[in-house]
């Protein structure tokens, strides 16, 4: 016999418990599953590479609400499993111990897995990812054996990840294949900026290395990491921070469009009939963007779209318009970003790095777009209202850091 819900939301991490969380805050009354792979209730996911890791936040405070919120809303926590296939015909997905679910609606929420390696040795032991709760556990647990940690990739969780690590005393190599860190999503001065920062920090930081393969030893555990160049990089752990794969295998192979993640509306639908694609999985047209199609994989963006999803389910259609902002934390240092930067033709560099209080200001033909800010919570808060509008505003203006940017008229 099949179980069925009127809402069968697919993914248990942000985007799926604010969906059921605003199901209820909404007043429906149908019945609603959250099905997630993992076994721990819904979490926070940013502290796994900052304070969880660092031992400072223990699991409890990561929880997104507590057990007894999800019973007193009678929403059913199906935890630890797995959807394999989807069957929109039936109205119904099928998980991977074979069991079948039908739903009313189906909200799709899965995010990502880790982007592997694909060189000799990227599955060999001590070798790992940070995406899951299970992951850094993994890692902690090797922790007090290991002195000699290599990180490949100078995303936001690479960094973070170096910065935690190197605060826990442990010797630190941060690989990164391109010609500086964050360079997929933010402008020189703030890449250069963070690699003089770790480095001072004692990480040995290197860029333009490109990771042949990881050495192992006669048990298998890694080793070195080899470089394309010959350089070998002792080590006793291995962090691997390349990026996501969309989780949407089940949803295109439903017939669902998309490519890099399940394309969506911006009421959040599929092209597939009651089916809802929401958070770092849904791939959707962004004004913010130029008005290309993007994935954000992001804390706000999840509960802005579970949001929209909802609203539009329980026939109160609002399009998807949220400002992007993002934030990450390395050793004293709060970045905060609003906006997308990428696609600007000018920067704007706001106050001194040297004072480690600034902010960069993205521009394209000639309007706001985004502002990075470190240490510069104004600048964030007040920058928002430029992004929103794509202000145009002399550089000049904008560079002048005794101003503050609600102070400058809005063209």
């Amino acid at each position: 016999m099949t179980t069925r819900y009127d809402i069968l939301i697919v993914g248990a991490g942000h985007a799926g418990a604010q969906a059921a969380i605003v199901l209820r805050q909404m007043q429906f009354e149908g019945t609603v599953a959250l099905l997630g792979a993992e076994d721990d209730l819904p979490y926070e996911r940013p502290p796994l590479s900052k304070d969880y890791m660092a031992g400072d936040k223990p699991f409890e405070r990561l929880l997104i609400r507590p057990e007894s919120f999800w019973h007193e809303r009678k929403v059913a926590l199906l935890l630890g499993r797995r959807v394999t296939h989807v069957e929109p015909d039936r109205h119904q997905v099928r998980t991977a111990d074979g069991d079948a679910i039908g739903y009313g609606t189906l909200i799709w929420a899965t995010g990502g897995a880790p982007r592997p390696l694909t060189c000799q040795g990227a599955e060999a032991d001590g070798v790992h990812a940070i995406r899951t709760r299970v992951d850094v556990d993994a890692v902690m647990a090797r922790l007090p054996q290991v002195e000699r940690v290599v990180i490949i990739g100078g995303g936001y969780i690479g960094l973070e990840a170096a910065a935690v690590l190197t605060k826990l005393g442990k010797q630190v190599t941060l690989l990164e294949a391109l010609d500086r860190v964050l360079a997929r999503v933010a402008g020189e001065d703030l890449s250069r900026f963070y690699e003089a920062e770790h480095r001072a920090h004692g990480v040995d930081l290197r860029t333009r290395a490109m990771v042949a393969g990881i050495e192992t030893d006669a048990e298998g555990r890694a080793r070195a990491v080899r470089l394309a160049d010959g350089t070998r990089i002792a080590c006793d752990l291995v962090i691997v921070g390349i990026g996501i794969i969309p989780a949407v295998g089940p949803l295109l192979a439903a017939g669902a469009a998309g490519a890099n993640g399940v394309d969506i509306d911006a009421h959040c639908r599929t092209t597939l009939p009651d089916i809802y694609a929401i958070g770092d999985c849904a791939a959707h047209g962004n004004r913010f963007a130029a008005g290309g199609q993007v994935r954000l994989e992001s804390v706000q963006n999840a509960n802005d779209q579970a949001k929209v999803a909802v609203q539009d389910i329980l026939g109160v259609p609002q399009p998807y318009d949220a400002v992007p902002w993002f934030w990450s934390n390395q050793y004293d240092l709060k970045l905060q970003t609003v906006g997308l930067s990428s696609g600007h033709d000018a920067t704007v560099l706001r106050g001194d790095p040297a004072t480690r209080s600034f902010s960069v200001i993205y521009l394209r033909d000639g309007a706001v777009i985004a502002l990075d800010c470190v240490n510069a919570v104004k600048d964030y808060v007040q920058g928002r209202a430029l992004v929103t509008a794509g202000a145009r505003v002399a550089p000049a203006s904008l560079a002048d850091a005794s101003v503050p940017l609600k102070a400058i008229a809005i063209a």
